[in-house]
């Protein structure tokens, strides 16, 4: 048995060689996705597959698996390296086909020890449209090439024929060449770092601590579930906007079991595969980490690995579903059901756990600009946009953020690589839902078009369907789209489209939506509301309408507030779903 201080020393140090790993991607890399935006993945995993140490990102399958039903473990070499992106030939291990997995075999002596692995989004990987992903997708052929596990390295020799077939299917060829390049580099380190530290601290050391980490997690789950869950059925349903294809929403559907020990999660009933790229490949993994991340979120040294696999006992899923579509269905657009798995696991936790759970936060944006010029150039702008998350149950939700471990695009670098011009980068006031805590606001974003002609596609959800709120806490303010607002042209366009026409100056506003709140908005302090009013996250009328708290001029009228929010009934229900939209007053920045 490894003793706690070497567990505790090589913990730090397949962390920091993860750490590093990410560095030499952010670094090397060509593509905005992943040198600015940070879309990319690390992890180790052992000789069976299951994650040891990685990112904190619950979007990962079995990564492994794929590759061995092709490559067994007794042909694998010293200098292999396998790649593959194909989502429905690796049982959803990969969710959608830009993100491009690498995998290392480590060997000590001969034998395999664990796996070191990478993932990045790249730019544009062939398919209907350029960048790949289009919201009109009804097959997952006009979504770019797939890639079948292949081993594009065999004992330090690069398969140049694989590589060269990639890159023809591609309309940025170089680019992408430099994210393969740094993908395949940081495997190449991660094997390094694991082989120095199995030689500092001995193989045995190395596997037992690897196994600690897994048992530590599992362990520290059970526990979180046999304490906070009681045993019983808990069902929750949460809605997709559409599958921007069709104007009909999608729903999932999960009830959450436990009995006498056992949990399990089902999906089943969740809606019909959609026709437009909402759907969601899901690989059992997902609401495992899902619920994993978050009940053992204040636990000190436990990380999301494969403990968190072992400790929930079933995933059901139906074929044919939107979390388990039927090839070849468009996966694109996946992150909207993947985020609607996640509020649907946070519904049925908040039955479970007295409303101890965190409200719903929003499906993140992406806008897909397509220009062309005279001079013949295709100028391509994909850009990822923030949203609000949920209100937690002890902390407001966080305000603009792009996903949990990805970055906002500078405004520089957007208009120095796009040929756009970002007139206006604000708060989308009064779009996180009121409550004790309040939920997180989305954003405001002015893009001026600079290319003489361009086509717009655009993925803006939680429209229809806002972020609900929880034990009290009101939903969150959806978004839209306006095409050059304030003027003779201006013109709505939907939220989840593809082929919008533009031409050079039109100005597109994207606002998005904000989360769910959490606990009754008449708990939430009076000089807390102040200090979102005087910050612009809440306007004076809406601290009064869904606060009762009562703003003249930079101070609480303590008096006028008393009585507002003694006269007004207090919120019972435990979820709120939907409110009427109260449109910010778009003019603050």
């Amino acid at each position: 048995m490894t003793d706690r201080f070497t567990l505790e020393l090589i913990k730090g140090a397949l962390n920091a060689a993860r750490r590093e790993m990410e560095a030499l991607i952010a670094r090397t890399a060509m593509s905005p996705f992943i040198r600015e935006k940070k879309d990319f993945f690390t992890a180790f995993l052992n000789p069976k597959g299951e994650l040891v140490v990685s990112t904190s990102l619950t979007l990962a399958g079995n990564l492994v698996d794929a590759i061995l039903e092709t490559y067994p473990a007794e042909t694998m070499r010293y200098g292999d390296l396998y790649w593959y992106n194909d989502c429905y030939g690796t049982g959803g291990a990969v969710s959608h086909l830009p993100d491009m997995v690498f995998v290392s075999p480590v060997f000590h002596e001969g034998r395999l020890i664990a796996f070191a692995e990478a993932w990045g989004h790249l730019w544009d990987i062939g398919g209907s449209v350029p960048g790949s992903i289009s919201p009109h997708a009804t097959t997952v052929f006009q979504e770019g090439i797939m890639i079948p596990p292949v081993r594009v390295v065999h004992e330090g020799v690069e398969n140049e024929e694989v590589v060269r077939i990639f890159t023809r299917n591609s309309r940025f060829p170089e680019m992408q060449k430099g994210d393969l390049k740094a993908i395949m580099a940081a495997c190449r380190l991660g094997e390094t770092r694991l082989t120095e530290a199995v030689a500092r601290y001995g193989v045995d050391a190395f596997e037992q601590a690897c196994e600690t980490m897994i048992t530590q997690s599992e362990q520290a789950l059970c526990a979180q579930i046999e304490r906070r869950i009681p045993d019983g059925d808990y069902s929750f349903r949460d809605r997709i906007d559409s599958d921007a294809v069709t104007d009909r929403s999608y729903f999932v559907d999960v009830t959450l079991r436990k009995q006498a020990g056992n949990v399990e999660a089902d999906f089943s009933a969740s809606d019909q595969q959609a026709t437009g790229p909402i759907n969601f490949l899901m690989d059992d993994s997902v609401p495992k980490f899902m619920l994993g991340l978050y009940l053992t979120m204040d636990e000190p040294g436990i990380g999301m690995n494969g403990g968190f696999e072992r400790a929930i006992d079933r995933i059901v899923t139906r074929p044919g579903s939107v979390v388990s579509p039927r090839f070849p269905a468009p996966l694109g657009l996946r992150s909207h059901t993947m985020i609607r798995v996640t509020t649907a696991m946070f519904g049925a936790l908040a039955q479970a756990m007295g409303g101890d759970a965190s409200a719903a936060s929003c499906v993140y944006v992406l806008y897909y600009l397509r220009g062309k010029n005279a001079d013949g150039s295709e100028p391509l702008c994909i850009e990822g946009l923030a949203v609000g998350f949920g209100a937690r149950v002890f902390a407001d939700g966080i305000d603009a953020v792009y996903y949990v471990a990805q970055e906002n695009y500078p405004i520089e670098f957007a208009e120095m690589e796009f040929g756009v011009e970002i007139e206006r980068f604000g708060i989308h006031r009064d779009s996180g839902g009121a409550g004790r805590w309040r939920g997180g606001c989305g954003i405001v974003r002015d893009v001026r078009v600079l290319s003489d002609e361009a086509v717009l596609g655009i993925r803006l959800d939680n429209c229809l369907q806002p972020a609900f709120g929880v034990k009290g806490g009101l939903c969150g303010a959806p978004g839209r789209i306006t095409l050059n607002p304030g003027t003779a042209e201006e013109r709505e366009l939907a939220t989840m489209s593809d082929g919008n026409a533009l031409k050079k100056g039109d100005l597109v506003r994207i606002v998005t939506s904000g989360g769910g709140g959490w606990g009754s908005p008449f708990d939430r302090p009076a000089e807390d509301v102040l200090g979102d009013v005087l910050d612009g996250f809440v306007g004076i009328e809406r601290a009064r309408a869904d606060y009762g708290v009562v703003i003249e001029g930079e101070t609480v009228n303590e008096v006028a507030t008393q009585a507002l929010r003694a006269a007004a009934p207090r919120p019972t229900e435990m979820f709120h779903r939907h409110t009427p939209y109260h449109a910010a007053d778009d003019r603050h920045d």
